[in-house]
C-alpha cells in the first residue's frame, strides 16, 4: 500500500483555536531553542547536537519557571518538532537543503500528532486535550477501513485552518498499460510543450492578481507595526497569496493526472530551477510556473500508478537539435521561436515542439542504454547528435 495524506479544511471552536495556537506557539518556541542550541554547539564547540540531546533539553525547559507554560499542551508535536529538526539537520549535512531557519509566528505554524496524541473513530477527529472533535468538512471520505497514522494541524497565514490525515492507501493502484510516450519542453510562454506537439498556455496566476496583491501591500506598508489595522492588512496580503496559491495548485494537479493516466512513459528535462531563478529578469516568472512541482507531482504520481519517468541531462540540447536530422545549431537565443535546419533543410522548425520530440528521443535512448545523455560540446558519438562535421572526410593521419 501507497502512504497518502488526505487534506481537510476545518473550523475549530474557540476553546481549541486557543488551545491549538499555544500548541503551535510551543512547538516554534521549543524547534527555534533547539536551533539555537544546535547552532551554537556546533560553532563554538564542533559538536553535533543529536535529537537525544535536543530531547533531554526538553525535559529541562519544561521544569523552568518562565517554560511552565509547555506543560499545558501535548508533548507528542514537541517531540515531533524536535524529530523534523534533527531530519533538517541530517538533509543540511548531506546537502540536500540549506541551513534550517527560524520560524517565524507571521508565517503560520503546524503540528504533529501521532496515534497516541488523538482518535479517529466514525469520521470524528479527536485531537489531544480537545473535548470535541474537530468540525472537519470532508470533501471526500478515507477509504474504507483506513485509520490516519499521523494527524497534522496547520494554520495559514491567511488564517485558514487546515488538517492532513496520513493513510495507507489501499485505492492507490497501478493503471492499465499503454504504448503511449511523451516528451515535455516546459517554457513561460507554453507551460509545457509536448512531442505530439500539443501546447499548454502558461495561466500565470501571479499576474493575474498582481495588480490587486500591489495595492494590498502597498497599503499594509502604511499601517503603524503592530497595531491592529496592520494585522487586518497583513491577513488581506495572505488571502490574495493563498489565492494564487489555490489556483496553482489545482491547476497542475489536474495537468499532471492527465499527463501520468494518458502515457506510459514520460521524458523530461533535469533543469537546475534554483540556478535559473537567479536571473532577476525571469526569476517572477519561473518562479510562477512553478516547474519544480509540477516535476514533483509527475514523479510521485509515476511511481504510484506504474508509469515510467525519465530524466535526460539538463545539458542536452533539445532545442538546438534538428530532430528530423540531428544537426545542432551553435546557438539559438531564447527570441527564436522557430528556425530552419542548413543540414536538412527543414524549414519553420518550431523551437517547443522539435524541443519535446528530441527529449522523448534522449529519453528513450535512456532507457534503453542506462545512462544519461550528455553531448560534449553539443557533438556526440552514435546516432543521437550529429554536428556541422557530420559527414566531411577526415584528413589521412601522417
Amino acid at each position: 500500500m501507497t502512504e497518502r495524506a488526505y487534506k481537510y479544511r476545518f473550523y475549530p471552536t474557540l476553546p481549541q483555536e486557543n488551545l491549538l495556537r499555544r500548541t503551535m506557539g510551543c512547538v516554534r518556541l521549543v524547534y527555534n531553542k533547539a536551533l539555537a542550541a544546535k547552532t551554537e554547539g556546533w560553532y563554538q564547540r564542533q559538536e553535533r547536537v543529536g535529537y537525544n540531546q535536543t530531547s533531554s533539553m526538553l525535559t529541562d525547559w519544561k521544569k523552568e519557571e518562565d517554560l511552565v507554560f509547555l506543560n499545558e499542551v501535548s508533548s507528542v508535536p514537541l517531540q515531533q518538532t524536535l524529530r523534523h529538526l534533527s531530519k533538517a539537520f541530517e538533509n543540511f549535512w548531506a546537502k540536500r537543503a540549506k541551513y534550517p531557519n527560524f520560524k517565524k509566528k507571521r508565517n503560520g505554524g503546524n503540528a504533529e500528532f501521532t496515534r497516541a496524541a488523538f482518535k479517529y473513530r466514525d469520521g470524528k477527529l479527536w485531537l489531544a486535550k480537545c473535548k470535541e472533535p474537530l468540525h472537519i468538512v470532508w470533501s471526500r471520505l478515507l477509504p474504507d477501513g483506513t485509520s490516519p497514522s499521523t494527524v497534522t494541524v496547520k494554520l495559514e497565514p491567511s488564517g485558514r485552518w487546515f488538517v492532513s490525515l496520513l493513510i495507507d492507501d489501499p485505492t492507490v493502484q497501478p493503471l492499465p498499460p499503454t504504448d503511449k510516450k511523451v516528451g515535455i519542453d516546459v517554457g513561460i510562454s507554453s507551460l509545457l510543450t509536448t512531442s505530439d506537439g500539443e501546447k499548454i498556455a502558461n495561466p500565470k496566476h501571479f499576474n493575474r492578481l498582481y495588480q490587486k496583491l500591489k495595492v494590498a501591500q502597498k497599503l499594509l506598508s502604511r499601517k503603524t507595526k503592530g497595531s491592529n489595522n496592520r494585522y487586518k492588512a497583513r491577513l488581506e496580503v495572505a488571502k490574495i497569496h493563498a489565492k494564487i496559491k489555490d489556483a496553482r495548485t489545482d491547476f497542475l494537479h489536474k495537468l499532471t493526472t492527465g499527463l501520468v493516466r494518458a502515457n506510459g512513459v514520460i521524458a523530461i528535462e533535469d533543469l537546475a530551477i534554483r540556478n535559473m531563478v537567479k536571473n532577476h529578469k525571469l526569476a517572477r516568472s519561473i518562479s510562477d510556473a512553478a516547474w519544480g512541482e509540477m516535476f514533483r507531482q509527475l514523479e510521485y504520481k509515476c511511481e504510484w500508478y506504474g508509469r515510467k519517468l525519465v530524466k535526460i541531462d539538463r545539458f542536452f540540447p533539445s532545442s538546438k537539435r534538428c530532430n528530423h536530422c540531428g544537426f545542432v545549431m551553435d546557438s539559438l537565443p531564447l527570441d527564436i521561436r522557430s528556425w530552419d535546419c542548413p543540414s536538412c533543410k527543414t524549414i519553420g522548425i518550431d523551437r517547443d515542439i522539435n524541443a519535446g520530440k528530441n527529449i522523448l528521443a534522449a529519453g528513450l535512448a535512456v532507457i534503453v542504454c542506462g545512462s544519461d545523455i550528455r553531448p560534449n560540446r553539443h557533438s556526440s558519438k552514435g546516432q543521437l547528435s550529429k554536428t556541422r562535421n557530420a559527414g566531411r572526410k577526415q584528413k589521412p593521419k601522417s
